[in-house]
């Protein structure tokens, strides 16, 4: 039995929704494009610290981030289970995002170890706030579309802002004129726009589509257990990883791929080639939420990572230097058309695996699952910056050097295209096998339906 009546949410819970990933995407694409840089650049560690870094803190994350989601399960407030983590974990958050664009006076392994510390603070401080955020999506409505519709207002403020930060945060560095100071003086403005957007979410949402059972409930690690023999959620992890290291490992070496390929010149204009990529990002993720409602979700995966391989595979033709940037600008937002996808198709394909879950334990649990999927967003940019900057240290990368040996370049192109698209043509594979479509979920919905009628 089909849903034939969409349950469409007011305009106000869908701004307000979105609006609440602003601060998480602030903080992924500014470290995600300039982080690496920075740490080599200005704060001088070597590749392989700042590798390590990125390394340990993951392993902190591999265990914070399904706990988080656990507790945030089990977290009954007269104002939900989700939203006052928002409330609470905000100004933490923003206040660790700060700090680790501040270079402490310090030797080169004090300034390991602050980086390392500060690394793990803001690693809970991200999924603190941003695993609660990204459970509300189910709780939010029931809808199958209206989730896709969910997911494009959080994006297009996640993409917005994340435009907007990424090239205002080299403005501000560069208006400055001292490194040290400029990141330090723009990672303080941005710490503000970190905290408010979570504060905008609690205040205008309201959870009301989840049930909080006692009765039989799952233990933890049963529940984990239960989570990863789920054949949809392991289908849905393994297509969010593959999308963002393919993600992570161009916007990492991006940077360094243009100082260093294209040119000095080129890199001060490196803000335009991030605007391209966002804004066309922008507008495809509202272009593909609605071809989805005619396709389906598989059918667009399927159109825009294959023209995303595309776009990869000519980034590694591009000739060296300066005159090489126009070529940039036109496949910059060629790019965006398929980063719109990995946004958008796996988070609105996993509130269907939650109420697969539900329908099969008779729980809902959607902290533990958006536990673990933050955990892969996060091992995916850990696994881009450790193992590109391993390559890098091995290939003879020097931060004194203002040209890099040919084997750094050709570490460099390799990255940020011809692996990203190996990764893309392998996601083909488990999208190939993924399980719920728009029949099946009605499906789903219709027992659940039947199932609490009782």
């Amino acid at each position: 039995m089909a849903e034939t009546t969409r349950q469409r949410l007011p305009i106000i819970t869908k701004l307000a929704f979105g609006a609440g990933d602003m601060g998480p995407a602030i903080v992924t694409n500014i470290n995600g494009f300039f982080l690496n840089a920075f740490l080599l650049q200005v704060a001088r560690l070597e590749p392989v610290s700042v590798g390590i870094i990125f390394l340990v803190a993951k392993i902190w994350d591999s265990i914070n981030d399904p706990i988080f989601g656990w507790l945030t399960d089990h977290t009954p407030t007269r104002w939900g289970r989700r939203r006052p983590w928002l409330l609470f974990g905000a100004i933490p958050f923003g206040l660790a995002f700060w700090m680790h664009w501040l270079v402490p006076p310090l030797g080169d392994v004090g300034k390991f170890w602050y980086y390392l510390v500060v690394a793990i603070l803001l690693d809970t401080g991200f999924t603190a706030v941003n695993v609660p955020y990204t459970a509300l999506t189910a709780e939010l409505t029931p809808d199958y579309d209206e989730r896709t519709s969910l997911n494009t207002y959080r994006f297009g403020f996640s993409i917005i802002s994340s435009v907007i930060a990424a090239v205002l945060h080299l403005q501000i560095v560069s208006a400055i004129g001292d490194p040290v100071m400029g990141n330090a003086i723009s990672a303080g403005v941005w710490a503000f726009f970190i905290i408010i957007p979570s504060f905008i979410t609690f205040a205008f949402t309201k959870e009301t589509h989840f049930k909080q059972s006692e009765e039989n409930e799952i233990p933890f690690i049963e529940g984990l257990k239960t989570a990863f023999s789920n054949r949809a959620f392991v289908m849905v992890t393994l297509i969010y990883l593959l999308s963002w290291l393919c993600i992570q490992f161009v916007q990492n070496n991006l940077y360094l791929y243009v100082q260093y390929w294209i040119g000095p010149e080129a890199a001060k204009m490196f803000s335009i080639l991030v605007m391209g990529v966002q804004l066309a990002a922008f507008v495809f993720i509202v272009i593909w939420a609605k071809v989805s409602e005619k396709i389906g979700k598989q059918g667009v995966y399927y159109v825009g990572m294959a023209f995303w391989v595309l776009v990869e595979i000519a980034l590694f033709f591009i000739p060296r230097g300066e005159a090489s940037i126009n070529l940039l600008y036109i496949i910059a937002p060629l790019a965006g058309v398929g980063v719109a996808v990995g946004y958008l198709i796996p988070w609105s394909m996993l509130p269907d695996v939650i109420e697969l879950d539900e329908l099969e334990t008779g729980q809902r649990r959607e902290g533990t699952f958006y536990g673990f999927f933050v955990l892969l967003q996060k091992l995916g940019i850990s696994i881009g910056i450790a193992f590109s900057n391993f390559a890098l240290a091995a290939a003879g990368y020097n931060a004194e050097l203002a040209a890099q040996p040919d084997s750094v370049l050709t570490t460099l192109r390799v990255f940020i295209s011809l692996v990203p698209a190996v990764i893309l043509l392998l996601s083909f594979l488990v999208v190939r096998v993924y399980p719920i479509t728009r029949a099946k979920h009605a499906e789903i919905r219709a027992q659940l339906a039947a199932r609490n009628a009782k």
